[in-house]
């Protein structure tokens, strides 16, 4: 378990200073879970299962060792054991290659970094349109979205921040929340992170009389 209650408490207690400051709404997700990568499975099984059995044939594999009346039978039965033979091994290497990858977890190491990042910005995205963040009244959303697995942060904001802040001002927000998780201090990182997001808001989105806490300030871990 990465917080406790009181880590808890002390990342709602930033967030709500970092909001007294600023027109924007700031929501803190945490994703702990660690992603499958089911189509790197399935890929690298069939590529196991395309190239081995080719591979076995150039090293002296023959079908003669799965039918031991192999010299006894006439052409056109070897062609068809052959056949038969080899589809027999490739579906093995693939049932056994996907079984390892699966079972060993090694999908995510074989997956580009690029496609890993891909797959938490679609997450992020996806938090970002259900938690409410579109549906502000001044569209002045933002979200900190951490990967614990994968240790990648993403700042997703609405369009009254987006079109006032560029994207480079979120850099110092950013490292805080990776250095935070890479040092085994989740909290820390989180809490500064959303320190220096405030300061980010406050300066193009300053406080407006009558604005309403409209997200909740509680971390949401998933």
């Amino acid at each position: 378990m990465l917080f406790n209650d009181t880590d808890r408490a002390r990342i709602a207690a930033a967030i709500a200073q970092a909001e007294a400051s600023t027109a924007g709404e700031i929501v803190v997700i945490i994703n702990t879970r660690p992603h499958r990568y089911a189509a790197t499975m399935l890929a690298t099984a069939v590529l196991a299962a395309f190239i081995l059995p080719f591979v076995a044939v150039l090293a002296g594999w023959t079908p003669s060792l799965l039918f031991p009346d192999w010299d006894t039978i006439d052409a056109g039965t070897r062609e068809t054991h052959g056949i038969e033979g080899f589809a027999a091994v490739q579906a093995l290497v693939f049932v056994v290659t996907l079984a390892l990858v699966a079972g060993l977890r090694l999908d995510r190491a074989l997956t580009p970094r690029g496609l890993r990042r891909d797959r938490v910005h679609h997450a992020a995205m996806m938090q970002f349109r259900a938690r409410g963040l579109t549906a502000t009244q001044g569209r002045t959303g933002v979200l900190l979205y951490l990967d614990e697995a994968e240790h990648v942060a993403e700042v997703i904001a609405d369009e009254a921040v987006f079109t006032r802040v560029a994207a480079d001002e979120w850099a110092e927000t950013i490292a805080a929340l990776i250095a935070g998780i890479k040092a085994g201090r989740a909290a820390d990182g989180l809490v500064t992170a959303i320190g220096r997001a405030g300061a980010v808001l406050a300066a193009h989105l300053p406080v407006q009389a009558g604005d309403m806490n409209e997200l909740p300030d509680a971390l949401i871990e998933i």
